[in-house]
């Protein structure tokens, strides 16, 4: 197993925890959407989205297109979610998105240089 395919086990493993917390609605996870003022009608497909992208990582182990696509799409569902913190004005949260920034940008930058 690569260094890559750690990366992205971890990296779908901890996107996928997010979804899931959304999916439950876990407080941690829906009082700063309710704060930035996320309609409350957009937090399933947000949710589907943070586990299709998560589910995609794992598959793009076999098939490594797909997988470059699901990074590709989960860094800008990110980037989305920092912007949208930033529109918040919440400065003392904004590195909760950036903590899956992060790590997704690594896997996708590990996808493309394999």
């Amino acid at each position: 197993m690569s260094i890559t395919d750690v990366v992205t086990i971890l990296t779908a493993l901890w996107v996928g925890f997010s979804g899931l917390s959304l999916m439950r609605r876990a407080p941690f996870v829906v009082e700063p959407l309710v704060q930035y003022e996320v309609p409350r009608s957009w937090w399933t497909p947000l949710a589907l989205a943070k586990l299709a992208g998560s589910a995609g990582l794992l598959i793009g182990l076999a098939i490594p297109l797909l997988g470059l696509l699901a990074g590709a799409g989960l860094a800008l569902y990110f980037l989305g979610a920092v912007i949208t913190v930033l529109r918040a004005r919440s400065y003392k949260t904004v590195a909760f998105p950036l903590l899956y920034l992060a790590p997704v940008t690594a896997t996708l930058a590990l996808g493309l240089t394999a």
